[in-house]
């Protein structure tokens, strides 16, 4: 029986591959209100959000490399407000714990 192949996937952070379950997805998705079309970005610690996506390690660590190069930001070709840092650097204190 052929083994499964895992996807690799690359850190934002540190540049290493890993397997992608052991990464946590940055997510851009779009989102339409009155004012027109808008992009949300969070993390996707489940997997199954939609929208054009990166990786980082589960690590804060990581996540405050990717920002200090602005690594995110041209992967998802936005600009990346502090507070959503901030926001993302928290919930994976919290997924770490």
């Amino acid at each position: 029986m052929k083994q499964k192949k895992i996807p690799q996937r690359k850190c934002m952070g540190c540049g290493e591959m890993f397997n992608k379950n052991e990464l946590v997805r940055v997510v851009k998705s779009r989102i339409k209100d009155a004012d027109g079309e808008q992009y949300e970005i969070s993390l996707d610690l489940t997997g199954k959000k939609s929208g054009r996506g990166a990786y980082v390690c589960k690590k804060s660590e990581c996540l405050q490399k990717a920002r200090k190069a602005r690594r995110l930001e041209r992967s998802l070709d936005c600009t990346i407000l502090d507070e959503v840092y901030d926001r993302m650097e928290q919930e994976l204190r919290n997924d770490e714990q």
